[in-house]
């Protein structure tokens, strides 16, 4: 019998906490603005907000308003959130089979960020070599 454990929601949040720090110097402090939330599947809520059937589908989520939306005026209810859905990145890295680990967490983590800056699909490949 094996000892091997599936990584838990605390490597994930390394992983994703490492993409954090590789990103450029101008993004990593707005970045770290951001908070940073790893648990095994969405809510049923975020579900259906997003017309999405299978929990699997969603590995992760940006909560909150966009740089490009925010106002000096405006009072936040809550700290933007990124999202990151441990079992279904899990599920997405097995089925893939030719990624490591950190590279779909980093993947993922990035996307969810793009919404945070208002990035465009060109500004998040000068990040993610493997958005294109």
């Amino acid at each position: 019998m094996s000892d091997i454990k599936a990584p838990d929601a605390g490597e994930i949040e390394r992983l994703a906490l490492m993409a954090r720090e590789a990103l450029p110097e101008q993004f990593r402090g707005p970045a770290g603005s951001v908070a940073l939330r790893v648990v095994d599947f969405a809510t049923e809520d975020m579900l259906d907000d997003l017309g999405i059937d299978d929990p699997f589908g969603l590995t992760g989520l940006y909560e909150g308003v966009p740089m490009t939306l925010k106002s000096t005026s405006d009072q936040p209810e809550r700290p933007d959130v990124i999202w990151l859905f441990r079992r279904a990145i899990l599920d997405e890295w097995v089925a893939r089979g030719d990624v490591t680990l950190a590279a779909l967490v980093t993947h993922v983590f990035v996307h969810e960020l793009a919404h945070h800056f208002g990035w465009s699909d060109d500004d998040i490949a000068t990040i993610d070599e493997w958005w294109l």
